[in-house]
């Protein structure tokens, strides 16, 4: 391999490896699903999980979107969408209660 070959090879090595992405360690994950996360393993809150079981069949012929949730409320916000219509179901992280639903 001649010069040129060699120091662009290493080049393009190096970034690479500049670009790649940093992995999260799952200790240091941020935001709220991170606190979900933190919360529900120390107890205090429902997994999402136990919660979408909850919720789910209560929304018949809708599809389920996804979730977030919110650490100051304590409430998870879970996203359905039916013929065009979205619906935001609140869900109590503590108990499953439903504590609101919007469109």
């Amino acid at each position: 391999m001649n010069t040129p070959s060699a120091i662009l090879l290493a080049s393009l090595a190096a970034t690479m490896l500049a670009s790649a992405p940093a992995r999260a360690e799952p200790d240091k994950l941020r935001g709220e699903q991170g606190e979900a996360r933190r919360e529900a393993q120390a107890g205090n809150i429902m997994r999402s999980g136990e919660i979408e079981a909850k919720i789910l069949p209560q929304m018949r012929n809708a599809e389920y979107l996804g979730f977030a949730y919110d650490s100051t409320a304590r409430a998870y916000r879970l996203k359905f969408i039916k013929d065009g219509r979205v619906t935001y179901v609140d869900v109590d992280a503590r108990t499953g209660r439903i504590i609101g639903r919007s469109r």
